[in-house]
């Protein structure tokens, strides 16, 4: 799969392309809950290596063989 994420870029909260993942408070339900992509925290800002998402968004594959199972 394409990268959706450029891996040398970092995204902030607000960012149009972190919406492809889901809304701010997705995000930060699944900070909460140490499920989402592995993020920064700077201060108070939350930062996103494009790299790390991209390896988040290829775990989250599903095959259509452990889909019929």
């Amino acid at each position: 799969m394409p990268k959706l994420f450029d891996n040398d870029l970092t995204y902030v909260l607000g960012d149009p392309e972190l919406e492809l993942l889901g809304s701010k408070d997705k995000l930060a339900q699944w900070r909460h809950y140490s499920k989402g992509p592995a993020y920064y925290k700077l201060g108070r800002k939350i930062v996103y290596s494009g790299a790390d998402l991209n390896a988040w968004v290829e775990a989250q594959r599903v095959s259509n063989s452990q889909a019929s199972s």
